[in-house]
């Protein structure tokens, strides 16, 4: 990584730790230590290590499913090494606004290690679209099925989780567009082109316009190659449905693990997705703050005062900052291995 990257990846670190502390001093501020120590240590050992499972697993299975898509358009990578991109794409979407800081690691990840930029960004692109549309479908399923629970378990959050539903579709039909209109590629990039060269940090050349002619020609066929391969989408789909299920079912896990009982499996895994659905988009790192907020309010009347925020404790301390730890070293490895194959 060169000294600017670095500069901006310490920058990013530095505002998700800002934001961290926080959290925890909102979390935190006003409530008995002991006893919510006390109600996490009574957390069952092996509902602990499932909930870790499914969390490694939630984020494990979209590098199967980059390293399915590749492989079927014949791009020649190991699923080990795929995986390695979503740990990387999860670690940089937690310390960027929007999630904006995932794809474009793990593209250049993809690239480095030798796929074709063409290939690699509709995988991404497809990968994020079917991400994307599982949790829109979900959303749309709880609205149309579910709307009187809704109402009652979101409270003053209700009109937050509208807003992410149709920011997440928005952002579907988005890649989508971007997808299946190579036009639109090529439009974005010649106003990009022409405001940089008036800038003067570009010169025209020819050079770079076969560059981009030459990605685009791949990145097309790619399109075809999956739009007349519809078994490969119908997959994803299903295996994106399971990577969903597998981070929604974890707040289950905890509770049954803390020895409560009494709510339903389909009631906390459609209010976890809720949550999910509420503030997957919002322009903050990692959603910390508005995440821990909206699970104390709508998880209020499911786990009792006293595993309340232990049990956040445990959710969120494991779907997302255990799995941003394993992310950051993941990253570290990458690229040490990097400057070892340099040498």
């Amino acid at each position: 990584m060169s000294e600017k990257d670095i500069r901006k990846l310490l920058i990013h670190s530095g505002i998700f730790i800002v934001i961290m502390l926080l959290t925890f001093w909102s979390v935190f501020r006003g409530q008995d230590f002991a006893q919510m120590v006390g109600a996490i240590g009574q957390m069952e050992e092996h509902y602990l290590v499932a909930a870790v499972l499914l969390a490694i697993s939630f984020v494990a299975a979209e590098g199967c499913m980059i390293w399915y898509l590749l492989r079927g358009i014949g791009e020649q990578t190991t699923m080990l090494r795929c995986i390695s991109y979503s740990f990387i794409g999860f670690f940089f979407s937690g310390i960027t606004p929007s999630a904006t800081g995932g794809q474009p690691m793990q593209l250049y990840f993809m690239k480095r290690d030798g796929n074709t930029l063409a290939a690699s960004s509709v995988v991404l692109m497809t990968v994020a679209a079917v991400f994307k549309l599982v949790l829109v479908l979900i959303g749309v399923g709880v609205v149309v099925f579910w709307r009187k629970p809704l109402r009652e378990y979101l409270g003053n959050y209700y009109g937050l989780y509208f807003l992410g539903l149709f920011l997440n579709s928005a952002l579907v039909v988005i890649l989508l567009l971007v997808m299946f209109s190579p036009g639109v590629i090529r439009a974005c990039f010649d106003k990009v082109e022409k405001i940089l060269i008036q800038l003067h940090f570009w010169k025209e050349t020819d050079s770079r316009r076969n560059r981009v002619e030459q990605f685009l020609t791949g990145y097309q066929t790619t399109v075809c190659f999956l739009q007349q391969h519809k078994r490969l989408i119908g997959t994803i789909m299903m295996g994106t449905f399971l990577q969903r299920f597998c981070v929604f079912v974890l707040a289950y896990v905890v509770y049954r693990g803390l020895g409560l009982s009494g709510t339903a499996l389909l009631d906390i895994v459609l209010i976890q997705a809720c949550v999910y659905i509420a503030v997957d988009m919002l322009p903050i790192p990692g959603a910390q703050g508005i995440t821990e907020a909206m699970y104390k309010s709508v998880f209020g009347s499911i786990f009792t005062k006293q595993y309340l925020i232990a049990s956040m404790c445990i959710t969120r301390g494991i779907s997302f900052y255990l799995i941003m730890l394993i992310g950051f070293v993941v990253f570290c490895i990458a690229n040490w291995r990097k400057c070892s194959v340099g040498q």
